[in-house]
């Protein structure tokens, strides 16, 4: 009995490609480069501009980069970046402490991408490697990296607040438990290979819309209180938590639209009793 094809529907995101057709019929023994190739030559478009690569690929990329960066920095490259006729004061206390709540909040992410999260889609155009990165890489690290370790900054001093330190600890510490929490929360409402979707409830849940979002700016303000409120701590907090609220008023959106009056509206997306 002969093999049959498989018949695919392509339902593309993002700008409109005219000629990219609906459906697409390949082999069942063909390999995923012969669809890429297919749908180049179908679309008209090179294969490097329709490549796509899996969802979780992107996020061990991304985060990758400041969990490299900043250890880097403070420990092998402070010397050769601070330029200075006299020797570099040593690395403070609050220099290694910031570094080492940089470092943890980077691995739980790595972690919680391997183990954790469950992606509604599993492929997403390899362009967004290059975009989420950039903000990861170069905002989340560099930026971060160059003027928290720096001599001049806020970090360096061997008398830091101690009142600042150690209601940052805190927050860190709740923050990251309690975003951890949420992520296991999501992780269970969603089978292995499913992308149905579930109304989320429990711890959180029932304050915010994305409370993953609210813990994540928790632990963000706890580095920046812990970093003397060094001005690009602010920065990448800001930047972040902005981005952050643009995609909780998107889910919330969408839970009405998918859930309808099953779904009660949140009265604070994701800062209770702000936004």
């Amino acid at each position: 009995m002969a093999s049959q094809g498989i018949l695919l529907e392509v339902k593309p995101r993002g700008k409109p490609i005219s000629k990219l057709p609906e459906k697409i019929s390949i082999g069942p023994e063909d390999s995923l480069a012969a669809l890429y190739s297919t749908i180049s030559r179908r679309a008209g478009f090179p294969v490097t501009r329709l490549r796509i690569t899996k969802g979780s690929d992107v996020f061990i990329i991304e985060y990758l980069g400041p969990l490299i960066i900043h250890p880097l920095v403070l420990y092998g490259l402070r010397p050769y970046i601070y330029r200075s006729p006299k020797p570099l004061p040593p690395i403070s206390d609050l220099q290694a402490l910031t570094c080492t709540l940089l470092t943890l909040h980077f691995i739980k992410r790595e972690l919680e991408t391997l183990f954790v999260h469950r992606f509604s889609v599993s492929t997403m155009p390899f362009t967004y490697v290059f975009r989420n990165s950039a903000h990861y890489w170069l905002l989340g690290g560099v930026n971060l990296a160059y003027w928290v370790f720096s001599p001049s900054s806020p970090t360096a001093t061997d008398h830091p607040n101690p009142a600042l330190i150690y209601s940052g600890l805190v927050l860190f510490l709740i923050g990251q438990l309690s975003n951890l929490s949420t992520h296991l929360t999501l992780r269970s409402l969603r089978k292995p290979g499913s992308t149905e979707r579930v109304i989320p409830t429990g711890f959180g849940f029932d304050w915010v819309t994305c409370p993953n979002y609210l813990f994540e700016v928790m632990a963000w303000v706890g580095v920046y209180l812990v970093s003397g409120l060094n001005w690009s701590v602010l920065l990448f907090l800001v930047v972040g938590a902005g981005t952050m609220m643009k995609w909780a008023s998107q889910k919330e959106k969408r839970y009405r639209r998918e859930f309808g009056d099953k779904y009660k509206k949140k009265r604070f997306v994701m800062l209770p009793g702000i936004w």
